[in-house]
């Protein structure tokens, strides 16, 4: 069972950055894949970015790509999304999720993850 507690949304101008940070309970954090979906109310929600186990392998939505890092501390069982040059149109709901079984299903598809935060709010004023 892992628990996951996201920190760091809040509100900024368009233009500025915020880092999101993810902490993991769970003694096999290491082995899991990390990522981070987004929602806005009336949508479906949107895959923003992952990071596999082992060697780090990271992954990005087309529209945040360039813009956000997302990356891992295992010795703290914590993931950051290092979030830079944010538009209004990255207003959202951010979720962290985690899964242990990534073996033929999409990393970018939000069924392929069992575990997932709470939330926390981002709001980017133009």
């Amino acid at each position: 069972q892992v628990q996951l507690v996201e920190s760091g949304g809040g509100l900024v101008q368009a233009g500025g950055s915020l880092r999101l940070s993810c902490a993991a309970s769970g003694r096999t954090f290491s082995s899991y894949v990390m990522g981070w979906f987004r929602q806005v109310p009336g949508k479906e929600r949107e895959f923003v970015a992952a990071i596999r186990r082992r060697f780090g392998r990271t992954y990005y939505a087309d529209s945040v790509k360039g813009r956000f890092t997302i990356s891992r501390d295992d010795a703290n069982n914590t993931v950051y999304l290092q979030m830079n040059s944010l538009k209004p149109e990255d207003t959202a709901v951010y979720y962290c999720v985690a899964d242990s079984d990534m073996t033929g299903v999409s990393i970018s598809w939000h069924g392929s993850y069992d575990y997932w935060g709470q939330g926390t709010q981002v709001t980017v004023s133009s």
